[in-house]
């Protein structure tokens, strides 16, 4: 690997699933226009896949096709290697494989990024090569690139992204058709938005994996996938997307990195977001990242966060990128990389985090329980700035009381709910959500 005279990039592809296909589809039928754009041709040289019966509606002709996905990665001839198969294994394998080969990867393969960063980026920076992964966060949006290069002039001192089109496009069906989560989930599965499985997704470990990715690049350094605190949407019921509206808020499942105190508050959660703001407005599959830099102020990225095409054209953004380091002398290289493996983030521990909640619980209707709710939670110091209790939404005897609270550490609302808890005339579980706090 060198200067390339001729300005030829040959690429080897491996998996030709969905977004695998979609890349082949663009280096196969688009070779004209980016060679006008960028002055590289590029060529697809060999592709991998376990099963090649099926019709993908292209013309493979001149491409090398194998099921050994090792054949791709140690043909001499290949100067990019990408990775579309997904998983940690074989996918990690292959990776590390291909950094050895020194050649360079780009790969859309969030949950290998976000859990086994600090090996791959160290054997690239080993290796002299580059790891790229525009595609792992945001599908066609172009945030990794925004961070990396865009704003590499800023210190970013907060993100907030909706990162999951699947839970966004269950919540926004909650509140605009007044479904319930589990009729919502099966809509968006019978659209192509969620998967017959899709745990990872409405846990939050989707989003969290991106917030990852999206924080290390914010901070130059790796967060461990770990020490993010996660929660899902399951427990979210249409009575409380119906408090949300009459509160004046949106409820999103919501990635969050700020600095605070030399920290990082990191955490994936859903969060009642006021109607004001621009990440309210982001409806059914789509996904946004808001993004506040010490020089530019606050921008925001928005559109498709998955698909075959926009991922495909993500991940072409990174061969363009890569283009140029490979037509330069080797070890002079283009891109902005901000990602030091040997640099570890400081994460804040979720207790030492203060928010605003939204508290919801089922409790009798009888003279003194308020009092006794409220004395709890000024015990902790936690103060009440709205109460809600509605006899439309009574059960029998029971009746949802909503409390809002103003800003109090999650230690001392933890207290407080255990000892909530406890009361007899509670019922059931006592439904938490944050409110959006911007600390700017």
């Amino acid at each position: 690997m060198g200067f390339i005279k001729d300005h030829t990039v040959r690429i080897g592809l491996l998996g030709v699933g969905t977004v695998g296909t979609g890349v082949a589809r663009i280096l196969l039928t688009e070779q004209k226009m980016l060679h006008a754009r960028c002055g590289t041709s590029f060529v697809l040289n060999s592709a991998a896949d376990i099963d090649w019966s099926s019709d993908r509606g292209l013309d493979w002709s001149g491409v090398a096709r194998t099921e050994d996905a090792y054949v791709v990665v140690d043909d001499p001839q290949v100067d990019i290697v990408v990775e579309t198969i997904g998983g940690l294994e074989p996918a990690g394998a292959l990776i590390a494989r291909a950094l050895r080969n020194r050649k360079h990867v780009v790969t859309a393969n969030k949950a290998l990024v976000a859990a086994r960063g600090k090996e791959l980026f160290t054997l690239a920076k080993q290796h002299r090569v580059d790891l790229l992964f525009e595609a792992s966060v945001g599908g066609g949006i172009p945030i990794v690139k925004g961070l990396r290069e865009g704003l590499v002039a800023n210190h970013i001192t907060a993100i907030y992204g909706i990162l999951n089109g699947t839970c966004n496009y269950i919540l926004t069906k909650m509140h605009m058709d007044g479904l319930e989560f589990s009729d919502a989930l099966r809509q968006a599965q019978e659209k192509g938005f969620a998967e017959a499985d899709p745990t990872l997704d409405i846990s939050g470990g989707d989003a969290a994996h991106k917030l990852t990715i999206l924080a290390s690049l914010a901070t130059s350094s790796l967060v461990d996938l770990g020490q993010l605190h996660v929660e899902g949407i399951t427990e979210i019921e249409s009575l409380d997307i119906a408090f949300a509206k009459e509160f004046g808020y949106t409820i999103k499942l919501l990635a969050i990195c700020r600095g605070v105190d030399g920290k990082l508050d990191l955490r994936v959660h859903p969060t009642m977001v006021p109607n004001t703001h621009l990440l309210a407005a982001v409806s059914n599959e789509l996904n946004a990242v808001f993004v506040r830099g010490s020089y530019v102020g606050d921008t925001m990225f928005y559109g498709p966060g998955a698909g075959q095409l926009p991922t495909a054209s993500a991940i072409v953004s990174d061969l363009v990128d890569l283009s140029r380091d490979l037509t330069l002398r080797e070890g002079h290289r283009f891109c902005n990389r901000t990602i030091d493996p040997s640099s570890a983030a400081t994460v804040m521990p979720i207790g030492e985090i203060t928010n605003r909640f939204y508290l919801r619980m089922h409790t009798k209707d009888a003279p003194g329980i308020l009092s006794e709710i409220s004395g709890v939670l000024g015990s902790e110091r936690i103060s009440i700035s709205s109460v809600v209790q509605l006899e439309a939404h009574r059960v029998g005897d029971l009746v949802p009381l909503v409390i809002l609270t103003h800003e109090a550490p999650e230690s001392a609302m933890e207290r407080a709910l255990a000892r909530i808890g406890q009361f007899p005339f509670v019922r059931d579980k006592v439904m938490r959500i944050r409110l959006f706090t911007d600390g700017a």
